[in-house]
């Protein structure tokens, strides 16, 4: 094989990739474009304007060559608070070409979360978007590790975009392999303090090919809009890795993604596959039953980051003709690993598993769970995170032997093989002496009409029992509430079974989330044994 060349060999079920033993991952999704043609066409669209193929691959190796002139060594690490903006894929693209690890992080943090990942990660260097100064310059004033090289990528002053603009276009890649580490992710925080989990060039290269371009049928002439961000991995896939993959468009929102901002981006932009959220798809939907978008151009939508519930499916199906393929990913997996596919869809479920990956429903006692058994799920595939940085012991208890990756979710697999999410392995809870899955009762909430969202944790009792507590966010939130606690008790009670409605009620303007969309529900079960 050519160097830096990957094949897709279909002569095995599921198909598998091979590498070329010379492989730098930005080689196939950033250089080969202009070469096969793809020079002229659009790879970016931004607020400031369009960039094309063969002006990324200009930026990306000026960009790799900036940051080599800075004095960064193959294998370190740079942290990123960028952006989405054509500047975050010249600096992660960039780096990757020159053998430096780039560390995208969560643009909403603040400068506490931004020392410990300062510290945690040991990074050579820190760049971030002018938007962010006084988070990160607070984060370096108190961090214990201060990164050699720290530099804004815009604004006034000196800057890594002014770098970029006057450095050589020539950049050979670095000499690495497809087991090479390649850029890190940062868990979301659902569970405490993020994690750094190490990704190789393979990574993206397999989720790109057997979700992106098998399941869901990318193509060139595809024009992706995600409302995930690209520091998340859901994000970084939808909006970056599927559309250079296959050398389509990506349509950027630089700021934060709402109902109003993504459903106008929507109607501006005209996008063929759109990329959201469960809590996104609920609030797009109560905005679009006052005002509709125009979906003619959208051929998939796609969901992850928390399962969505049946609910919402229909009713976004309802609204704007069009259905949702539900998956779970996770961080460490990189993306999807386990979905619906646009040919099968079965509403309140995660569907089946991806080609290229396995799964397994495992119970307590370490063997394969029966069929309609709930269990741990564990998936195996190749684009699984080597290691969390710096933590053996959770990388044990989360990377096991053989290649399986537990993913810390609870899982039954139905009759037909679907998969069918139960919550978070530390989110379940004993009722009655019977496991009782926060996610069932939290969809069972969210079919109530006046209902947009909900959260579920159990809650001590009196009597020393577990018992169920709800956070509810009502979609109209006016002192004279719609519906009375009374009312979603006997709404639950004819849905669920008896022992499962929530025994206490909490009625909110918001639910604790990750900057991805995730719910919070440590937080609300530290809320719940504090009585709170």
């Amino acid at each position: 094989m050519l160097d830096h060349t990957v094949a897709v060999d279909r002569s095995v079920r599921p198909a598998r990739l091979r590498f070329a033993p010379r492989f730098n991952v930005a080689v196939p999704f950033i250089d080969r474009h202009p070469a096969e043609g793809r020079a002229a066409r659009v790879a970016i669209r931004a607020e400031d304007g369009d960039v094309t193929y063969a002006t990324l691959a200009d930026r990306v190796a000026r960009c790799g060559n900036a940051l080599l002139a800075l004095g960064l060594q193959r294998g370190e690490r740079l942290l990123m608070v960028v952006k989405d903006c054509p500047e975050f894929f010249y600096i992660f693209w960039g780096a990757i070409k020159a053998g430096i690890v780039p560390v995208p992080l969560n643009t909403l943090l603040r400068a506490d979360d931004y020392r410990y990942m300062i510290e945690d990660s040991a990074c050579t260097a820190l760049v971030w978007s002018a938007e962010y100064d006084a988070a990160v310059q607070a984060a370096l004033a108190t961090a214990q590790h201060r990164p050699a090289r720290c530099l804004p990528v815009d604004g006034e002053g000196p800057t890594l975009r002014a770098l970029i603009a006057i450095a050589p276009a020539a950049l050979a890649p670095a000499d690495t392999t497809a087991a090479d580490d390649c850029f890190w992710l940062y868990s979301s925080g659902s569970t405490g303090r993020p994690k750094g989990a190490v990704h190789l060039h393979r990574s993206m290269a397999v989720t790109s090919q057997h979700l992106g371009q098998d399941l869901l049928g990318a193509h060139e002439g595809d024009v992706f809009f995600s409302a995930a961000k690209l520091f998340f991995a859901y994000g970084l896939g939808n909006g970056m890795t599927f559309p250079l993959w296959v050398g389509a468009t990506s349509v950027l929102l630089a700021g934060r993604p709402t109902a109003q901002t993504t459903l106008a981006m929507i109607e501006r932009h005209r996008p063929s596959l759109y990329f959201g959220v469960p809590t996104l798809y609920a609030a797009q939907a109560h905005a679009l039953e006052r005002a509709p978008t125009d979906f003619s151009s959208v051929r998939l939508c796609v969901s992850a980051g928390e399962a969505l519930p049946a609910p919402i499916f229909h009713r976004w199906q309802a609204l704007t003709g069009k259905v949702i393929v539900d998956g779970i990913g996770s961080t460490e997996a990189l993306h999807i690993f386990i979905s619906n596919s646009p040919a099968d869809i079965r509403p309140g479920t995660t569907g089946r598993v991806v080609d290229g990956y396995e799964a397994r429903i495992q119970g307590d006692d370490g063997q394969p769970a029966a069929p309609g058994e709930s269990g741990r799920l564990l998936v195996r595939g190749e684009s699984i995170a080597r290691c969390y940085w710096n933590n053996a012991e959770r990388t044990a208890r989360t990377m096991l032997p053989d290649g399986w990756l537990d993913t810390g979710d609870t899982y039954t697999q139905d009759a037909d093989g679907y998969y069918v999410y139960g919550g978070r392995s530390d989110d379940m809870m004993k009722v009655g002496g019977i496991w009782c899955s926060p996610f069932e009762i939290e969809a069972r909430l969210v079919e109530h009409p006046d209902v947009l969202e909900a959260a579920v944790v159990g809650r001590t009792d009196a009597d020393g029992m577990i018992k169920p507590e709800a956070w509810v966010v009502l979609k109209e939130q006016t002192d004279d509430a719609a519906v009375t606690e009374q009312e979603l008790v006997e709404h639950c009670k004819r849905g669920l079974a008896l022992y499962k409605y929530p025994r206490w009620f909490h009625m909110v303007t918001e639910l604790p989330k990750t900057a991805t969309g995730k719910i919070q529900r440590f937080r609300l079960r530290a809320a719940a044994a504090s009585g709170a």
